[in-house]
């Protein structure tokens, strides 16, 4: 069987690579942008860097932030309103997987108008077109979105989060400028870093895995581990290691799945609201030490792209151990809880339970599971 890798046909990486925004729309003849960013992002001067140059250039645009953290249908539905209201030809998402998923939601539908109930876009959906052109900015070092074809909306009535994977929703343009990160606060660093590292770790064990991902997956680990600390303390090397990480950690798993640790984390974000990095990383020591028993000889590859010493003298069993401890010391370092206390309420569990297996991420996990597995993992974190 083939292996399938869909990319950026462009990205730009590096110091100053959101000049290139203005030039890239105008040689595709656009004439309107439709920047959408979230409220935060408008509010501290972030948005502000790129829509300076379109001013700058002369180059019309709207501004849409009806845009939450965990980003809805409603958000989905009044963007698309929004887009045909200000006549716009084109989309430049800024900011973290929430501005770039309730963009490429709002691409898809906009060329593929019988999806615009937004719930038909779930799983695989047959959508026929390519979503409005797009350039994706990230101003945070996690979600890798600007290069995905994956992207999660919350569904608010149903209490859950769903999952949509679509070739037509990949960003045509991704810039990828640290400058754009240097404003995030540690928290913030610390677990949209943290959702990367997890991108990397489960894109690596997961059952789709190939060669090509295998390399993207390791290079990525080595890049995030090395650079976590740094970025949370604003060092400006540590910012630039973390954004080319997370970025080739989405060139990974975005081609061949992820597995429960995320499955079990969208639950909590759209339950209650908690931070997906923050959930992700709570959950992937949990994660690793349940796959041990099938994808246990994948982690001393794990522990090496993570610096730990002397691999060379321990067996399969202490390497994978050592992968997990350098993960949960990692997470120690930039200040991540240890468990679920004070987040997960007993009466949910099953409900959670139940939606993580339902999710679309489950089924690449290397260990085959079940509801009442994930029940337990949940309540061993309470």
């Amino acid at each position: 069987m083939a292996d399938r890798i869909v990319l950026n046909p462009i990205s730009y990486h590096g110091h100053g690579a959101i000049e290139n925004i203005v030039p890239e729309l105008t040689a595709r003849g656009c004439k309107k942008a439709f920047v959408a960013s979230d409220p935060d992002l408008i509010k501290f001067g972030v948005t502000k860097k790129v829509t300076d140059l379109m001013d700058k250039a002369g180059f019309a645009y709207s501004i849409y932030s009806d845009i939450k953290p965990n980003p809805t249908i409603e958000n989905v539905q009044n963007g698309v309103a929004a887009f045909k209201a200000a006549g716009a030809d084109c989309i430049v998402a800024i900011g973290g997987g929430s501005s770039m998923d309730t963009s490429k939601a709002i691409g898809i539908i906009i060329n593929n108008p019988e999806f615009a109930d937004v719930r038909s876009l779930e799983g695989v959906a047959p959508t026929k077109k390519h979503a409005v052109f797009t350039i994706a900015v990230p101003t945070t070092a996690g979600t890798a979105a600007e290069v995905t074809i994956n992207y999660v909306i919350t569904d608010v009535e149903k209490k859950r989060k769903f999952v949509c994977v679509d070739v037509n929703d990949i960003p045509e343009i991704a810039v990828v400028d640290p400058d754009m990160m240097s404003t995030m606060p540690k928290g913030l660093t610390a677990a949209t870093g943290m959702d990367a590292l997890t991108h990397a770790i489960e894109g690596y064990i997961t059952k789709g895995h190939c060669a090509i991902s295998d390399m993207f997956h390791l290079e990525a680990i080595r890049l995030i581990s090395h650079s976590l600390r740094a970025a949370v303390m604003n060092d400006p090397d540590g910012r630039e290691g973390m954004a080319l990480g997370q970025y080739i950690a989405g060139m990974g798993f975005s081609n061949v799945g992820l597995g429960i640790v995320h499955s079990m984390a969208h639950g909590l974000s759209a339950l209650y609201d908690t931070p997906h990095g923050v959930a992700c990383a709570i959950l992937l020591p949990l994660g690793l030490e349940y796959n041990a028993p099938v994808a246990g000889a994948r982690y001393r590859a794990i522990a090496q792209a993570m610096g730990v010493d002397g691999l060379e003298r321990m067996d399969d069993a202490a390497a994978a151990k050592a992968a997990i401890c350098a993960v949960k010391q990692l997470s120690k370092d930039v200040g991540i809880p240890a468990d679920l206390k004070g987040i997960l309420k007993d009466e949910d569990v099953r409900f959670l339970s139940e939606s993580a297996y339902a999710d679309a991420c489950r089924p690449g996990n290397p260990r085959d599971t079940s509801v009442e597995e994930i029940e337990k993992l949940y309540r061993s974190m309470m």
